[in-house]
């Protein structure tokens, strides 16, 4: 090595370079999923929204285009009809409306919301706390506004407890969310009995419902739950049960489960490309060790001629190997794991944007790698490099001592 340092520096570099690169490529996907997953927050992936449409199809005397709307009746019988269903919740809409507290004011959108909704959909409540069965049998005027609408209202000062008027009516604070990734705008939600008493002249109508099952675990077993809820639905709205414009589905479940498979899919193309460069610096290696014993033989000679054993002569040119492959394969790694720990101290370092919704939506999040991934890496890194060293070792150890001699003579 001492006599081919700048040979043996760029061996060393491609096996570097290798480790390095595979560091940052699966610390680019966990950061890429890292990012994709913390938009969906704590927002339950084992439920399904389901939202009214509109018939394709005429069915028993209505005629195609009839709109079909959810209402609370349909969230009594997804409780207690299908034993899959685990919570039920509802939102209903109900339009952009004009908040004021003393001289402050901002267009919210206004929704009603059951309870259970915090849970699914994963909202978290700053301060205060969110609507409760109480607001919802007493038809109370509660409201629970988010982060960025108490800050233009209130600017800093606590708003629990305090009035606020919605349009000409009068609501009372009692809870503060924090900003929703999934919207975009400023959000004011009460009770949906409240929602729906004053806003829909008591019609029990919902835009959405939003169910989490349990026990599904197959696609088969989700596409027969889907074909009964769909079924049930139909014979309530009297709608064809095979017209799939009435009741528009959005399966959570299968979303998340085909985000992991694509992720799965981006880790194994990674690790396929990191695994191509180490293998690129594994063959440098490989080729230097041919070289270095193609130079030495001769020196090889000479100490078989001393007395020098086989096994000392393998052990000189692993030893070699095996520093090169470890000594550049944990400065690849050190640095590596350093450039990921740099990008995500910027990120977290680096304020969002939330000064109109509220909140930052994320693509890109904690870059870093599992430390025992790059060294799990860096070991068969060298795993290889003493393989690679093996064979051109055994060569020079099985040549007999006259003919090694003369070797390049």
């Amino acid at each position: 090595m001492r006599r081919n340092k700048l040979r043996t520096f760029l061996t060393g570099f491609s096996v570097a370079w290798g480790i390095f690169m595979l560091v940052i490529l699966l610390g680019s996907g966990n950061g890429l999923k890292n990012g994709v997953e913390s938009n969906f927050g704590d927002y339950a992936t084992n439920s399904i929204d389901l939202y009214g449409g509109w018939t394709s199809k005429p069915w028993e005397g209505y005629d195609r285009n009839r709109r079909i709307r959810l209402t609370n009746r349909d969230l009594e019988i997804l409780e207690r009809e299908f034993p899959e269903v685990e919570q039920v919740a509802a939102n209903t809409w109900l339009s952009s409306k004009k908040i004021a507290y003393e001289g402050e004011f901002m267009d919210v959108s206004l929704r009603g919301s059951l309870p259970e909704v915090a849970r699914i959909e994963g909202i978290k409540v700053a301060r205060g706390r969110f609507i409760n069965d109480a607001d919802i049998r007493d038809y109370r005027k509660s409201a629970l506004i988010d982060e960025a609408t108490s800050l233009v209202l209130f600017k800093g000062a606590d708003p629990l407890g305090k009035f606020v008027r919605v349009d000409s009516l009068t609501f009372k604070i009692v809870g503060v969310t924090q900003g929703d990734a999934m919207r975009n705008n400023a959000v004011c939600i009460i009770p949906l009995s409240t929602g729906q008493l004053i806003y829909n002249a008591n019609e029990p109508y919902v835009n959405n419902a939003i169910i989490t099952v349990r026990d599904i675990r197959t696609d088969a077993e989700m596409e027969d739950f889907e074909k009964r809820l769909t079924g049930r639905l139909a014979a309530e709205h009297h709608y064809d049960p095979t017209d799939e414009s009435a009741i528009w589905i959005n399966n959570t479940m299968e979303r998340y489960k085909d985000m992991m498979i694509v992720f799965g899919g981006i880790n194994l193309f990674v690790w396929i490309i990191g695994l191509g460069t180490l293998l690129a610096g594994i063959v440098g290696v490989s080729n230097i060790m041919l070289v270095t014993v193609t130079e030495r033989t001769a020196e090889f000679g000479i100490r078989k001629a001393l007395g020098a054993r086989p096994r000392s002569i393998i052990r000189l040119i692993l030893t070699e190997s095996v520093m090169i492959t470890a000594a550049f394969g944990y400065m690849g790694m050190v640095l590596g794991v350093a450039v990921m720990e740099a990008v995500n101290y910027y990120l977290t370092q680096t304020p969002a944007d939330t000064s109109e919704t509220g909140f930052a939506p994320t693509i890109f999040l904690d870059p870093t790698l599992n430390l025992g991934v790059a060294v799990s890496a860096t070991v068969v890194l060298v795993i290889a490099g003493l393989i690679a060293g093996y064979v051109p070792a055994y060569r020079a150890a099985q040549l007999k001592t006259i003919d090694a001699l003369r070797y390049n003579k």
